[in-house]
């Protein structure tokens, strides 16, 4: 009898030390690649809805992965957003948001400040390779490039590809004529850790060279924790793909863009399958704000969301969403609540670093989301145009307080009577309900209060020019 108790023991304590030894390979630190696109819109896919542009690589990681149906930008322009999403903080936080200007440009004297905290540097802290490939869009001068602000190395762009203009055409002319299709009107310099290899870069390559940029990465890092940073320059305009994809969709340039994007995440997944990293791999793919809908046919859709890029609207902020990961990630669809900011306090998690404590940090840990199909813990998102706050999410409500229309060159309008909409029944934005619900109006009114209480607002750095 003892014999057969001691040997059940040494078999339980076997099946124990097994259940460790997978906890631990499932538990350890991931490798994180995330995805950013430019100005793709919520209906730009086909796993939200796109019947016209061929996007089977990120369709078929939205299935073997999460799909989020209700994740936000941090703002609906790019320098905000990229703020947010790099530090996990509301960009009025740091000063990287205007209402005079709603972005840097090559002629800005600012940039994002020395003791702003970014994901690459969180990761550091736990000994992971990084690198950004792409868009930085975060300050144009040395001291404000990626490789001071946590990244090993980068390979891209300092601002958006339609800036430094010297085809001496007024701005929006440009897009109503043939100049904006040769890349030389546009000085935009490539950059490699901080010199300048090429100018103007040749765009209709630049997708391609960013991906081969990032599967160089992932090849040479494959021994160690890594953290990608992909930030494509497009479909934000101009557009422009590789002969490989030029002219192929039947979407026109813009679905050209998308699929060739396309193409690339299902490269970057095979490059991690080949390599057995699968188990020890996030994606992340998601967009910097939503659609460009003044720029037309080459400006992409919203969907079924009101309203694009620039406006408070669900269209210029909801974007689509993507996490794939077997070994860390459940499939399913997710309808709560998700940020960009979130992926910071997410990822530190994961990383197994400390969530600075010195500082507001607005995103939340979304590792049991991740793990479980469990309940978002974020319930509340704020809209904020500049630093004026538009608008409030909470659960399925969101609240709107003033309007800010994109590109009218109208000041921002103060609503006499607030538009509240309840967007899992209506997210289009069509059915004001305010009247109706006064229960939600007293607990918004509540989470304004709280939120505004601990708000200091940085000093304004995107207005200072040379």
């Amino acid at each position: 009898m003892i014999n057969k108790f001691k040997l059940l023991l040494i078999f339980i304590l076997a099946l124990i030390l097994y259940s460790c030894s997978l906890n631990d390979s499932i538990d350890s630190k991931p490798n994180i690649i995330l995805i950013l696109a430019d100005d793709l819109g919520y209906g730009d896919l086909g796993t939200f809805g796109n019947l016209k542009i061929r996007t089977p690589n990120i369709d078929k990681m939205a299935t073997e992965g999460q799909k989020w149906t209700n994740f936000y930008a941090g703002a609906s322009v790019c320098t905000p957003s990229r703020a947010a999403l790099l530090t996990g903080r509301l960009p009025l936080r740091s000063g990287l948001t205007s209402n005079t200007r709603g972005v840097l440009f090559p002629n800005s004297l600012n940039g994002i400040p020395k003791s702003e905290i970014t994901i690459a540097e969180q990761l550091k802290k736990s000994n992971y390779k990084t690198k950004l490939v792409g868009k930085w869009h975060l300050g144009n001068k040395e001291e404000y490039f990626p490789m001071n602000h946590g990244f090993d190395s980068w390979f891209g762009l300092p601002y958006s590809n339609d800036m430094d203009n010297v085809s001496k055409m007024n701005y929006w002319d440009m897009w109503k004529s043939d100049e904006r299709k040769n890349y030389n009107n546009f000085n935009v310099p490539l950059i490699f850790d901080n010199k300048i290899i090429e100018r103007p870069v040749n765009q209709k390559t630049l997708t391609k060279r960013y991906l081969d940029e990032s599967l160089k990465f992932i090849e040479e890092n494959s021994d160690d924790n890594f953290f990608l940073y992909l930030a494509h320059s497009m479909p934000h305009v101009p557009l422009f793909s590789s002969e490989m994809f030029e002219g192929k969709s039947i979407a026109g340039p813009y679905g050209d863009v998308i699929e060739e994007l396309d193409y690339g995440v299902g490269e970057i997944i095979n490059k991690i399958k080949k390599l057995g990293l699968s188990d020890k791999t996030i994606v992340v793919f998601t967009s910097e704000n939503g659609p460009w809908l003044e720029m037309s046919e080459e400006g992409g859709s919203a969907g079924i969301l009101r309203g694009g890029k620039g406006s408070t609207w669900e269209g210029g902020i909801r974007v689509p969403t993507i996490i794939w990961g077997p070994g860390y990630i459940k499939p399913g669809v997710v309808d709560d609540i998700g940020t960009s900011m979130d992926l910071f306090s997410t990822f530190s998690y994961m990383a197994d670093v400390e969530i600075p404590n010195d500082r507001i940090i607005d995103g939340n840990n979304l590792s049991r989301v991740f793990k479980s199909l469990s309940k978002s813990p974020t319930e509340i998102f704020f809209y904020y145009w500049g630093v004026e706050l538009m608008a409030v999410r909470y659960k399925s409500y969101k609240l709107h307080f003033k309007l800010h229309e994109a590109y009218d060159g109208k000041p921002i309008e103060v609503l006499k009577t607030p538009l509240l909409y309840d967007l899992e029944n209506d997210p289009s934005e069509k059915n004001n309900i305010y009247e109706d619900h006064l229960d939600v109006l007293e607990k918004i009114d509540e989470i304004v209060k709280k939120h505004k209480s601990d708000l200091i607002i940085a000093k304004d750095l995107l207005i200072d020019l040379e």
